[in-house]
C-alpha cells in the first residue's frame, strides 16, 4: 500500500470524526408509551379512532402526598389544598382535582347547595369526614388511600405531550412541590415517565460507553502490551463508535429505550474486527512477509471473512425489522448500520494505520504466544479423541435446553422496565400498592337502536359491567356516565354511602336526567359521545402481568356476553393497557419469523461463500445451540419474554455466526491448498483459534458490563448475551470439528495420515 492512499484514508476518517463529534452533541432521545404500540394492529386502529371521539386515556398526572399520622390534619390539608389550586397553573395542565376541592351536592327546600367533602377549617368534623370518605368507593384507591394516610391530586394534561412539554411540566411541578413541607410525595403519569426514562437513556449511553471503553483498554493492553498496538486498536474502535453515533444524529434518528446497547455493541463488534485483522497482519509479518504483502493478504483473507461476518451480523439485527414495535425495529436498523460502519472503519482506517508498523511495534511477543499455541493444540486433540463424549454432551445439552424453553413465560410487567433504585420506580410501586395503578383499561359502549347511550336501560347494562369490574382485586378507578346519576341519587337520599347507585325505577331516573341536564358537568363530555350513540367506561389496572391481564380479559368478555343484553348495548374493550399487552403475542410470532428469515438468508450467503452443502450444515448447526441456550435461560431464570429480551436472539445469532465463518474460512483456505481435513483443522485451530477465543472473551465481558446498568432489561440482555456467546465459542470449537469429520472425508491416500495423526495426539 503506497503512502499517499494511506494518508488520504487516515485524513478522511479524521475529518469525518470531527464532523461526527459536532453532531454527537445534537443527538435526540425519545420515549413514549405509544412507541410500543404494535404497528398495523386492528385494536390499535380502533383505539385511535375511539380517542378521536372521546380523549386519550393517558392524559393524566397524579401526585400522591403521604402523612404517616393520617391526612386529617389542618396544616397538612391546607398545604395540600393550596398545592391542588397551584397545580392548575402548571404548564400543559387543563385541570386539577382532589378531595379538598370536592363537594357533595345537597338538596334543600331552597334548591341545591354543596358541602365540602373535607371541612378543612373545622377539625371537629374530621372524624366524620374521614369515615364518610373511606366508605365511598368512588374515592378509596383513587383519591385517598384505604388507610387514610395519603391523598392524590389528579391532574388532567393536554392530550399530546412531547418530550419538551413533559420536561417543562415536570420541572415546574418539582419547583412547586419544593415549596411545601410534605413528608413524602409521589408522581405518576406518562409525562413523568417520558422525562425520567429519557434521562435514564442518556445516563445509560454515557455509562455503557465509558465502562466498555475501560474494559477494551484493559483487554488491548493484555493482548498487545505495546503502545502502538494498543493505540491503533483503541482509536479504531472509538472512531467506529463516534462515526456511528454521528451518523445517527445527522440522519435525524432518535435514540429510544434500546439505545444503551449501542456503545457496547459498537465497541465489541469493532474490537472483534480489529483483533481478527491485527492478528492476521502480525501472523503474516511473523511468517516473513513484507508489510505491504502482509496487509494485502490480511485484507484479502480476513477482510473477506470479516465482510461476511459483518453482513451476517447485520442480517441478525435486520430480523428485528419484522417486529411491529417501533423501538425494536429502530434498534434493528440502527444496529445493522452500526455493524457495517465498524467494518468499514477497520477495513480502511485500521489497515491503513497498521501498514506503517512492524510486528515488534504492535505486539510484545513472549510466553503468551506459546501459551495460545499449546492451548489450541490441546483443544484440537480433545476434539479428535473425545468425539463420542462431545456427541453425548451435545445431546444432553439439547434436552436440557428444550426443557428450559418449555418454561418460558410472557407475563410481562411494566415495573420490569423501570430503573433500579430510582425515584420513578419508587413512585410507581407506591401507586401500585396504595392506589389503583397506572395502566388504563377502557370499554367502548355502543347503544343499540332505538336506545341512546344515556337511556336508563343502557345505564343499567353499563352498571352490571361496572359491578363485575369492582370484584377484581387489581382493577380500580372505575368511571362512566353512570357516575352522574348515581351521585344525583345519593344526593336525593341525603348522601348516604349506600345510596350511591342508579335510581330503582325509570320514572325516578327521568326526573334525575332532567336535573342532570341543568348541571355543568365535564364528566358527561368525556364519557358520552355528542350523538349519544356511544359511551365509555374508564378504569386502571394494576401491573399484574400481560398474561394475567389477558386471562382476566378473556373471562370478562365471556361474562359480558352471558350477562348483558346485546339488543340494548354492546361492549368492546380498548385502551393502552390492552394494546401494549398484545406485544407479547407479536414478539413470539415475529421472533420466529425473523429468525427463520435470517437463517434462510445466512444459509444463502454461506452457500455462496463455501459452495458446499456440507459446509452449510456445518456452519448452521453449531449456531442453533446458542439460540436454544438463550431460550432455556429465559425459562430457568424466570425472565419474561418481552420487547427488550426478544432482541437477545437477533444479537446472539448475528454475532455467534461470526466466529463460525472465521473458523470455516480458514479451514476452506487450507483445504484449497491441498491439505487433508485433519491438517486443515489443526492449522485452523492454531492460527484462527486464538482470535476466536479472544473475541469471545471480549464479547463475554463486554456484554457483562451491562450488569452494572440501572435498567433491568439491559441487565437481562447483558447476562443472556454474555452466557450464550460464551456457549457459542464452545459450540464452534467442539461441534464444528465433529461435524466436519462426519461430513467431509479425505480420499483414500489421506486416511493413513488421519490414523497417524490421531495416534500421535494421544
Amino acid at each position: 500500500m503506497q503512502n499517499r492512499p494511506r494518508v488520504i484514508v487516515i485524513v478522511a476518517f479524521i475529518l469525518m470524526s470531527i464532523v461526527s463529534t459536532f453532531y454527537l452533541f445534537q443527538l435526540k432521545f425519545t420515549f413514549s408509551l405509544d412507541q410500543f404500540f404494535p404497528e398495523g394492529d386492528e385494536d390499535l386502529a380502533y383505539y385511535l379512532e375511539f380517542i378521536e371521539e372521546f380523549e386519550t386515556d393517558i392524559n393524566f398526572l397524579m401526585i400522591a402526598v403521604k402523612r404517616e399520622e393520617g391526612v386529617f390534619d389542618q396544616k397538612f390539608l391546607e398545604s395540600f389544598d393550596d398545592l391542588t389550586l397551584k397545580c392548575r397553573s402548571l404548564p400543559h395542565i387543563k385541570n386539577s382535582q382532589s378531595l379538598t376541592q370536592f363537594s357533595y351536592p345537597v338538596k334543600t327546600p331552597f334548591g341545591v347547595t354543596t358541602i365540602p367533602a373535607i371541612h378543612i377549617d373545622k377539625p371537629s368534623k374530621y372524624e366524620k369526614d374521614r369515615k364518610r370518605l373511606l366508605a365511598d368507593s368512588r374515592f378509596v384507591g383513587n383519591l385517598i388511600s384505604k388507610d387514610g394516610k395519603a391523598l392524590v391530586i389528579a391532574l388532567k394534561t393536554v392530550d399530546t405531550m412531547g418530550l419538551e412539554e413533559s420536561q417543562e411540566l415536570i420541572a415546574a411541578l418539582s419547583l412547586l412541590t419544593k415549596k411545601y413541607e410534605f413528608e413524602n410525595h409521589y408522581v405518576l403519569g406518562p409525562a413523568y415517565f417520558q422525562k425520567e426514562m429519557v434521562d435514564m437513556q442518556k445516563y445509560e449511553v454515557a455509562f455503557s460507553a465509558v465502562v466498555s471503553a475501560i474494559l477494551v483498554s484493559l483487554v488491548m493492553f493484555w493482548i498487545f502490551r505495546q503502545p502502538w498496538g494498543i493505540f491503533i486498536s483503541l482509536i479504531s474502535i472509538g472512531m467506529g463508535l463516534l462515526l456511528f453515533m454521528g451518523l445517527l444524529s445527522i440522519t435525524g434518528r432518535e435514540l429510544n429505550a434500546m439505545s444503551a446497547l449501542y456503545p457496547v455493541l459498537m465497541i465489541i463488534v469493532g474490537t472483534s474486527d480489529v483483533i481478527h485483522i491485527t492478528s492476521k497482519y502480525i501472523d503474516e509479518l511473523k511468517n516473513g512477509k513484507s508489510k505491504k504483502d502482509a496487509i494485502w493478504i490480511t485484507i484479502k483473507e480476513i477482510g473477506l471473512a470479516t465482510l461476511f461476518t459483518s453482513i451476517t451480523t447485520a442480517i441478525g439485527f435486520a430480523t428485528l425489522l419484522t417486529s411491529k414495535i417501533s423501538p425494536i425495529k429502530d434498534f434493528g436498523m440502527n444496529a445493522a448500520v452500526g455493524v457495517m460502519v465498524a467494518y468499514l472503519t477497520v477495513i480502511f482506517f485500521t489497515t491503513a494505520m497498521l501498514s506503517f508498523f512492524d510486528k515488534e511495534q504492535l505486539i510484545k511477543l513472549g510466553r503468551g504466544e506459546a501459551f495460545w499455541d499449546k492451548f489450541m493444540q490441546s483443544t484440537y486433540n480433545f476434539t479428535l479423541n473425545k468425539s463420542r463424549q462431545i456427541t453425548v454432551g451435545a445431546v444432553i445439552a439439547f434436552v436440557i435446553c428444550m426443557i428450559g424453553i418449555s418454561m418460558i413465560n410472557t407475563n410481562y410487567m411494566l415495573q420490569s422496565n423501570l430503573p433500579r433504585g430510582e425515584k420513578i420506580t419508587e413512585d410507581f410501586l407506591f401507586f401500585e400498592k396504595t392506589f389503583s395503578g397506572f395502566r388504563p383499561l377502557e370499554f367502548a359502549v355502543y347503544a343499540q337502536p332505538p336506545y341512546q347511550a344515556d337511556d336508563y336501560e343502557v345505564l343499567q347494562e353499563i352498571d352490571k359491567v361496572e359491578q363485575e369490574l369492582k370484584k377484581s382485586s387489581f382493577l380500580g378507578s372505575i368511571n362512566s356516565i353512570t357516575t352522574i346519576y348515581k351521585s344525583i341519587n345519593q344526593m336525593n337520599q341525603r348522601n348516604k354511602a349506600d345510596a350511591y347507585r342508579l335510581p330503582k325505577d325509570k320514572k325516578t331516573f327521568e326526573k334525575d336526567k332532567k336535573f342532570a341536564a341543568k348541571m355543568p358537568d365535564d364528566l358527561s363530555a368525556v364519557m358520552l359521545s355528542q350523538d349519544k350513540k356511544k359511551a365509555r367506561i374508564t378504569s386502571r389496572i394494576r401491573d399484574v402481568g400481560a398474561d394475567s391481564v389477558q386471562e382476566y380479559i378473556g373471562g370478562l368478555e365471556s361474562w359480558i356476553s352471558e350477562n348483558t343484553d346485546p339488543d340494548i348495548v354492546e361492549f368492546k374493550m380498548t385502551g393502552t393497557a390492552l394494546i401494549l399487552d398484545k406485544n407479547a403475542q407479536y414478539i413470539r410470532r415475529n421472533l420466529l419469523q425473523g429468525l427463520g428469515g435470517a437463517i434462510v438468508i445466512i444459509s444463502f450467503l454461506m452457500g455462496a461463500l463455501f459452495r458446499d452443502i456440507r459446509m452449510l450444515i456445518v456452519s448452521l448447526v453449531p449456531n442453533v445451540f446458542p439460540l436454544l441456550l438463550a431460550g432455556a435461560l429465559l425459562g430457568y431464570l424466570g425472565i419474561e419474554l418481552e420487547a427488550g429480551t426478544a432482541i437477545v436472539f437477533a444479537i446472539v445469532f448475528g454475532i455467534a455466526v461470526d466466529d463460525t465463518i472465521h473458523f470455516l474460512s480458514k479451514f476452506k483456505l487450507s483445504r484449497d491448498k491441498g491439505l487433508s481435513v485433519e491438517d486443515s483443522l489443526q492449522i485452523t485451530f492454531v492460527e484462527t483459534g486464538k482470535a476466536i477465543c479472544l473475541t469471545s472473551v471480549i464479547l463475554f465481558f463486554g456484554f457483562l458490563v451491562m450488569l452494572f446498568s440501572i435498567h433491568p432489561p439491559s441487565v437481562t440482555i447483558g447476562l443472556l448475551i454474555s452466557l450464550t456467546l460464551l456457549s457459542a465459542l464452545f459450540s464452534d470449537l467442539l461441534l464444528i470439528p465433529l461435524l466436519i469429520r462426519w461430513l467431509i472425508k479425505d480420499d483414500s491416500e489421506s486416511l493413513s495420515t488421519l490414523a497417524s495423526t490421531k495416534k500421535q495426539s494421544k
